[in-house]
């Protein structure tokens, strides 16, 4: 996808459910709620507290290490509805100008089927997922194989590879 056109989706491109209608914005009242219900567990499936895991990415105290800790932290961006970090961990030549996240999308899994690069002396790499989620109440998934490089240090998303 690239910069400078509006995008509505899901962990990341969101093949799956991509629309052109305007979906509204995950309120933060929602997404502490969300975090209530799961007991305070990061969404991205480590058994860590969110605070600890994903919400040190989140607040931008921490980075992630490599891209599978980065795209384990877009998904939980995606269930707390944190709109700034994932617009702030995409590949600026890649980004839509404008994210949208669907409220009535509720994430409720994260499976990481394949990793390949993407570690600490890496300058790029791929993580296949698959994430499971309810829509007005269907259960649904979207698997994707993204692509993330590190730049700066930094690792950012650049794109689904299917």
């Amino acid at each position: 996808m690239g910069g400078g056109r509006p995008a509505t989706v899901g962990p990341h491109q969101d093949n799956a459910l991509r629309a052109d209608r305007p979906r509204p914005a995950l309120g933060r009242s929602r997404a502490c709620a969300m975090m209530r219900a799961m007991g305070d567990h990061c969404p991205c499936g480590s058994g860590d507290p969110y605070a600890d895991c994903c919400g040190r990415l989140h607040r931008g105290t921490s980075t992630a290490a490599t891209a599978e800790q980065l795209m384990r932290s877009r998904y939980s961006a995606f269930v707390v509805g944190d709109r700034d970090y994932l617009l702030r961990t995409w590949h600026p030549a890649h980004a839509p100008s404008e994210l949208e996240l669907d409220d009535a999308l509720r994430w409720v899994r994260l499976d990481v089927t394949d990793v390949r690069r993407g570690g600490f002396l890496d300058v790029d790499g791929e993580v296949e997922f698959t994430a499971h989620y309810r829509n007005d109440g269907v259960r649904g998934v979207q698997r994707e194989r993204s692509t993330f490089v590190r730049e700066g240090g930094r690792w950012l998303y650049v794109d689904s590879a299917d």
